[in-house]
């Protein structure tokens, strides 16, 4: 057997040329991935809604998550090298994985502490604390197998098996995008379901939890097939090495200043006094890369925030398509199907067009056109949310308020604010200036009246005057449910419940608490203490609020709902889901031109042993990314979030001019033909220049379009 010849391993069991143990090591990516995706789904919405953080706060943390899950891959890729092996390293870093996971879920069960009228936890410290606990873990965990897992399900195949290995990474690619899929699909769902023992609200708890469990899955299938796998022992980790030649370099240089010593053609020259020629040859293709990937960044502070500012742009839309509802969190399941559609119809029709038409789009061409098409996607959520933005009601001022007067008796009765000309109650709101008024109804005794500043109220009355004074959302209901609340202007108290909830007993002249309905056909049941039963249906929008008011010649009956009156306080959400798609379909043309031809261009542009090394550094523009958003997000003083996508998407556009001009002066290698140099007059046996040379292209040929 020559040293060309790849040393066989006996014992270990194929099926159809493909080693079995692959099967373990797909299924485990297939869940964890569920696991990631279908936690990180919700996980904008459960600091928004369950937390109760405001929409800057919560895109701060979620984006710090994402930040260190990009980070970590360093320290998991650094453990396996150096210490532990892959399959130690992916073995217990998936168990801090599923800890962590544990912990999420734990953490959203709002029964471990009592809740106040509107589901928010009181001691919401505990929760945050553990939340926080949890999310440390899982970005540990996630982050620390990330470079492990693909690189041990490669290293299960011999050299003859190219082509098995090839289509391994095809499948581990549908696999990493199938998980996505599902799990953003599944866990939105799982969310809008309603549980609780002492309170019912969203079930957060099972939107964590069943990740949890898919994760505990993946760590068990895993550690089934260790008797199968090809385990080869830490050979010591190449990003130190690269990193301590660097250093060197650095301290050699400043050490060695002066005339005496010779000028060197690149810093990195300054190395040779303990460094191979070699190795050094090889850092400088690295830094050459490297150099490139500054700008980088700027795309995946945009790119992630499908997860965060986006989900949030969905709560304010309406997701009814006709045969079912769309989550707002459901949306981000349009970037997995488009990537898996647009991913062939790009290398397998629109790069052989533009060849055919003899145009040069080189790797760093089509990465810049990525980076523009994301500034595209974020113009057209600019004017998507200035189309919602004029849908929205016009709340008053911190110097105004806003009244809207609710008759309680069948007949038209007049009302006079302050001298002005009587009016009927016409259920509009009322802007008036200042907070004190006479109110006199139908010619009666004027009253002084206090509205506050910058509320919106609605002031109950009848013949007798004025009865009650309410208080009215001055902002949009969360996550698209319904506000409803009943004014009971009957003679007797009823009874009002749908088939989930029951709003209770209300009194004659009174009115009940503000109830979340979802969207659709909703029936309220009205009884009275005698049993006599009204059916009263409503057809709900997303993000509405009505007052419905039983008048006092309400009657059980037939026709019992004709007399009752719905007053809207704030219209339902009119602008469609549907045109999210748009911002959706740009990213993800820009995400195939841009992430994958980027892993395409780091492969190909560096040594064979150092692809890891490049692997490292592509993820750290991910989360520097994400530093990015989190910093303007906290920093950033614009009013109106139309702005701050014109803001991104206009930095973006700058950092992609001087990425274009960065690609204009960059000169493409082949790095075996520069290894090849340096290994021909290295003094070393030939076994071992036998050996790299075999291993030279196999990592660049393996290299498949992979969602990070």
């Amino acid at each position: 057997m020559t040293f060309m010849e790849k040393r066989r391993r006996p014992g270990k069991p194929e099926c159809c040329g493909y080693p079995i143990s692959i099967f373990f090591i797909v299924v485990n990516e297939f869940c964890e991935r569920f696991s990631y995706y279908g936690m990180r789904a919700v996980l904008v919405l459960y600091f928004r809604y369950f937390l109760r953080w405001d929409d800057d706060l919560a895109t701060t943390i979620y984006h710090t998550f994402v930040a260190l899950c990009y980070l970590t891959p360093i320290l998991g890729a650094v453990i396996a090298d150096s210490w532990l092996g892959k399959f130690k390293t992916i073995v217990s870093l998936s168990v801090v994985y599923c800890i962590g996971q544990v912990v999420m879920a734990v953490s959203s069960i709002h029964d471990i502490t009592d809740t106040d009228r509107d589901g928010t936890p009181d001691n919401l410290s505990l929760h945050i604390a553990l939340s926080m606990v949890g999310l440390l873990l899982i970005a540990l965990g996630t982050g620390g197998i990330k470079p492990c897992v693909a690189a041990f399900g490669g290293d299960q195949f011999e050299d003859h098996q190219e082509k098995q290995r090839s289509t391994f990474f095809s499948i581990f690619y549908l696999s990493i995008n199938a998980g996505s899929l599902l799990s953003t699909l599944i866990t939105p769902i799982l969310r809008s379901q309603e549980c609780g023992i002492h309170t019912k609200q969203q079930c957060y708890p099972l939107a964590f939890g069943v990740p949890a469990a898919l994760m505990v899955v993946a760590l068990i299938v895993f550690i089934v097939g260790k008797g199968m796998y090809v385990m080869d022992t830490p050979k010591g980790n190449v990003l130190l090495q690269v990193m301590k030649c660097i250093g060197f370099a650095i301290k050699n240089r400043f050490k060695k200043r002066g005339k005496q010593y010779p000028k060197r053609e690149h810093w990195m020259d300054w190395a040779e006094d303990k460094y191979d020629k070699l190795l050094i040859a090889q850092v400088k293709m690295v830094l050459k890369v490297m150099f490139l990937y500054i700008p980088l960044p700027m795309f995946w502070a945009l790119f992630d925030q499908q997860g965060s500012r986006w989900t949030l742009q969905a709560t304010t839309m309406n997701g009814n398509f006709g045969a079912f509802n769309i989550e707002p969190d459901q949306m981000q399941i349009v970037n997995p199907i488009l990537i898996v559609i647009m991913v062939p119809i790009m290398d397998n029709l629109v790069y052989p067009l533009i060849k055919k038409c003899h145009v040069n789009l080189t790797p760093l061409r089509r990465i810049t056109i990525g980076m523009l098409l994301a500034a595209l996607a974020f113009v057209a959520a600019a004017l998507l949310q200035i189309q919602i933005d004029k849908t929205l009601p016009k709340f008053p001022s911190s110097s105004q308020s806003q009244v809207k007067f609710l008759n309680l008796e069948s007949r038209d009765l007049a009302v006079s604010v302050s001298g002005q000309q009587p009016f009927n109650a016409s259920g509009d709101y009322l802007t008036f200036d200042g907070d004190s008024f006479t109110v006199s109804v139908a010619g009666g005794n004027p009253v002084m009246t206090n509205f506050l500043k910058g509320a919106r109220q609605t002031v109950l009355f009848n013949a007798a005057g004025i009865l009650e004074t309410l208080q009215d959302l001055k902002q949009k209901p969360e996550q698209g449910v319904n506000d409803i609340k009943f004014v009971n202007g009957f003679r007797s108290p009823l009874n009002i419940s749908t088939k989930s909830q029951t709003l209770g007993f209300i009194a004659p002249l009174k009115v009940s608490n503000n109830t979340s309905v979802r969207q659709g056909k909703t029936d309220f049941s009205i009884a009275n203490a005698a049993g006599e039963m009204c059916s009263y249906t409503m057809q709900l929008g997303f993000g509405s609020s009505y007052t419905v008011l039983i008048p006092s010649n309400f009657s059980f009956g037939t026709n019992c709902g004709e007399n009752i009156k719905e007053t809207e306080n704030i219209e339902p959400n009119t602008v469609h889901m549907a045109w999210q798609v748009i911002q959706y379909f740009l990213m993800t043309c820009g995400e195939v031109m841009f992430s994958v031809t980027g892993l395409d261009f780091s492969y190909a542009q560096a040594p064979s042993n150092m692809k890891s090394v490049l692997q490292a550094g592509w993820l750290l523009t991910v989360a520097v990314g994400n530093v990015i958003v989190l910093i303007v997000a906290e920093a950033g003083t614009l009013r109106d979030q139309w702005a701050e996508y014109v803001l991104f998407a206009s930095l973006l556009v700058a950092v992609s001019i001087i990425f274009s001009i960065m690609a204009y002066f960059y000169t493409y290698i082949d790095p075996a033909e520069i290894e090849a140099k340096f290994i021909e007059h290295e003094p070393e046996d030939k076994e071992k220049k036998d050996i790299e040379m075999t291993k030279r292209d196999s990592v660049s040929s393996e290299v498949k379009q992979t969602k990070i």
